[in-house]
């Protein structure tokens, strides 16, 4: 933010106005699994480009569009609330680099499908960016089902956390300490959600002090956590708006990867 505020990234924020603000909001139960989840996300437009982050549902306050709407971006970056600096900071970034090869994105086809079998395709694009050998342990940080499913069907073990806590689909218990856990991980594959609340640059911090991989899945701050590979973040799956399960055609998502601890290139 003080980068972007400063004018390092690319023309002043306070010249760069919201025109679009909107949250998109959805509850799913994919075929054949027993739970399903609900999601929230707050998202914002500028020019071309839009940035989202998520909010647990219901807790977004009404007037939050209203003050994205029309505003600068360097206003909204000083915004009371996490979730408005984080898409505005979001979109920022996407308008000035977006996701293409010259910025350093590899773009990765997702077929068209059902909510589940695209699900999985995702999974399977964030998994391959772990380079860990068969027995490691693996903290996914916001449990998805299909990237447990992924991490399994590569024989490593996973340590599901989510501040949610419950069960997995195999009836693992979902820690809700991340950091805490995260001392029990060879590998950290992390939601870009941190983003949101506020738990991100402690997991960071964790994988650069015990130079561990950390592997982030963006929805959240999909223009954002790429402008931390080499410090901290080993890769990035960034999927910017649309999302996956908003659409059964085909899509892409786009996948960074940098230096780090043994971090697939």
């Amino acid at each position: 933010m003080a980068r972007v505020r400063s004018g390092a990234h690319g023309p002043d924020p306070a010249t760069t106005r919201i025109s679009v603000a909107f949250t998109t909001r959805q509850a799913v139960r994919h075929d054949g699994r027993a739970g399903g989840y609900r999601n929230e996300v707050l998202s914002v437009r500028l020019a071309e480009a839009v940035g989202s982050c998520a909010v647990e549902p219901g807790e977004l306050p009404d007037d939050a569009l209203g003050d994205c709407v029309g505003a600068d971006v360097a206003s909204l970056l000083e915004h009371p609330l996490t979730p408005v600096r984080v898409a505005a900071l979001d979109a920022y970034l996407m308008h000035v680099r977006p996701h293409t090869p010259a910025h350093g994105a590899h773009p990765v086809r997702l077929p068209a499908g059902s909510s589940l079998e695209k699900s999985r395709a995702r999974a399977r694009a964030v998994v391959d960016l772990i380079d860990l050998p068969a027995g490691a342990t693996v903290l996914v940080v916001g449990v998805v089902n299909s990237l447990l499913e992924a991490l399994r069907s590569r024989g490593l073990g996973t340590l599901p956390c989510d501040l949610k806590g419950g069960v997995t689909e195999w009836g693992d218990p979902v820690v809700t300490d991340a950091l805490a856990a995260a001392d029990h991980c060879d590998a950290l594959l992390v939601s870009g959600m941190t983003l949101g609340n506020g738990t991100f640059d402690a997991l960071r911090r964790h994988a650069l002090t015990h130079h561990k991989q950390l592997v982030m899945f963006a929805q959240t701050g999909s223009a954002v956590l790429p402008r931390f590979l080499g410090h901290g973040v080993t890769a990035v799956c960034a999927e910017p708006y649309p999302f996956f399960w908003l659409d059964g055609g085909p899509g892409v998502i786009h996948r960074y990867t940098g230096p780090g601890p043994g971090g697939a290139r």
